[in-house]
């Protein structure tokens, strides 16, 4: 028995190696961190420690609740991501069905190409971007809008408030639908052509071929993916966020996240940002599980 483990652990020795890396990485960075969590609990002291500093209980939490601006925080969080979901989410199942019905292999690939290129460059570069074309001065987009009449000459669409939500969801739509349509292209690749074959010959189009096959062979695809998409909603994407807003959005760009940084980060209060991001996990576990469990009870699919 034990020459037949032996054996086993020396065949796969080089898998093991780097099974070994990762665990070690995910226990080093991941796992090792959670004991920090604790000081959501303290009021840290640095000269105390961690463990040294006093205990306060949940006092951050209710300091968070009882914030003046905790109900547009909530507000902004839960907005934003309702919106992404809403239109962002049933984006790369839509191109994903259109480039499955594509004839011309090589126009596929260039569709393919120029639609998930856009995941692979930061948001740093694309904030850059979107401040050049949309300047009232020196960018093209709001002179050719208020030649068609469409806007104002004069309006600056980064320094709008109401306009925020919306650039959040278009930028966000335009990076990472090409990238979000490769998974359910995979799925579609794995339906059987013969049901294609049996709808053509009993009539059915290309739309109702969508609808009573597609669809339905890739509805686990979807209700996995959707289930990891509601577990994050109170997670806004911060580097999109921090570096699309300016003083004048604030109150239209204000979040969980850039709360979490700004209470964090620049005012030093370690304590209380963590107490915010404990809490935010904890509502992001509770969707999970809902979500899951939904997933399961409807498609019998489910991420365990």
């Amino acid at each position: 028995m034990k020459q037949g483990i032996r054996a086993k652990i020396a065949g796969q020795r080089q898998l093991l190696v780097v099974a070994a890396l990762g665990t070690i990485w995910f226990l080093v960075f991941c796992y090792y961190p959670m004991w920090g969590s604790v000081i959501a609990f303290k009021k840290f002291d640095f000269a105390s420690g961690i463990w040294g500093s006093p205990w306060v209980g949940f006092d951050h939490l209710v300091e968070f609740v009882q914030d003046p601006d905790f109900l547009n925080i909530l507000r902004n969080t839960i907005g934003i991501s309702v919106l992404k979901l809403v239109f962002g989410f049933p984006a790369p199942i839509l191109l994903a069905l259109l480039l499955n019905e594509l004839g011309s292999t090589t126009f596929k690939r260039w569709v393919q190409t120029f639609s998930y290129l856009p995941h692979f460059v930061s948001w740093v570069i694309i904030s850059g971007v979107c401040f050049e074309l949309l300047s009232p001065t020196s960018g093209p987009v709001i002179p050719l809008l208020a030649q068609w009449g469409w806007v104002d000459p004069n309006l600056v669409i980064l320094g709008e408030p109401d306009l925020f939500w919306g650039l959040a969801v278009v930028t966000e739509v335009w990076k990472e639908i090409g990238w979000n349509a490769i998974i359910y292209l995979a799925a579609i690749t794995s339906i059987d052509p013969g049901l294609y074959e049996a709808a053509k010959v009993d009539g059915a189009g290309k739309f109702r071929q969508v609808f009573a096959i597609t669809l339905p062979s890739i509805a686990p695809t979807i209700f996995i993916m959707l289930t990891i998409t509601i577990a994050y909603l109170l997670t806004t994407n911060f580097d999109q966020l921090w570096l699309l807003r300016n003083s004048a959005v604030v109150p239209a760009s204000e979040v969980i996240d850039t709360h979490v940084f700004v209470q964090g980060i620049q005012v030093g209060r370690y304590d209380y940002a963590t107490a915010v991001g404990l809490f935010r996990s904890v509502v992001s576990l509770v969707l999970l599980i809902a979500a899951n469990r939904l997933s399961k009870r409807i498609t019998g699919t489910s991420l365990y």
